[in-house]
């Protein structure tokens, strides 16, 4: 919902950053490996109860991940190199959800709701990207796009808000978790809409 606004304003010193790095050597798709692993190393802090690290390593993790599609579009993004950063970003959405889920019973179910729905929600998104890229032609008219994305309510700046409320907020984890899955579900709804006016 407000990813657009919040490129403004991390675009450009992430370009800064990445002209540094793509110069130092480490590749995208390093990057990506790195951001994963540390969004795990965010789970595990989940689940050890240290809050602050784990706060700490979701940011950290979220930087990772829009410094290696920086440097992509610096050296020049592969279809691979999309691939597994769309991976690495549901290790991301899962695992914190389910550190949670395991580290206190009562979070166990609305843990669960989460994950289920980010994974309709996900559907959503690639569905739609997939047919979508079969239908849209690239600027000279000749070659469909690689990936068409279709905004909506909850996309990574909310998600990145809701975690990290998650770590500022351990108790209140069962009512922000369900409240998320609520806007979830809603995104659906939003790009089942979208999707019926688009390819009816």
């Amino acid at each position: 919902m407000f990813d657009s606004q919040l490129r403004l304003l991390v675009d450009r010193p992430l370009h800064f950053v990445a002209l540094r790095v793509a110069r130092a050597g480490p590749s995208a798709d390093c990057l990506t490996v790195v951001g994963a692993l540390v969004a795990l190393g965010a789970s595990a802090a989940v689940s050890g109860g240290h809050m602050p690290l784990a706060l700490a390593l979701v940011f950290a993790s979220r930087i990772f991940d829009g410094l290696d599609g920086a440097v992509a579009r610096i050296n020049g993004p592969t279809a691979w190199g999309g691939y597994l950063d769309s991976l690495a970003d549901y290790v991301f959405y899962v695992s914190i959800p389910v550190a949670f889920g395991l580290s206190h019973p009562e979070n166990l179910v609305p843990a669960l709701l989460l994950v289920a729905s980010f994974t309709i929600t996900a559907v959503s998104f690639l569905a739609f990207a997939a047919i979508a890229a079969l239908q849209t032609p690239d600027r000279n008219g000749e070659q469909p796009k690689a990936f068409v994305y279709s905004t909506g309510l909850m996309e990574g700046g909310e998600t990145i808000l809701f975690f990290a409320l998650f770590c500022l907020f351990p108790t209140a984890f069962p009512v922000l978790a369900l409240t998320f899955s609520g806007l979830c579900l809603l995104t659906v709804v939003q790009r089942l809409w979208l999707a019926s006016k688009q390819f009816s």
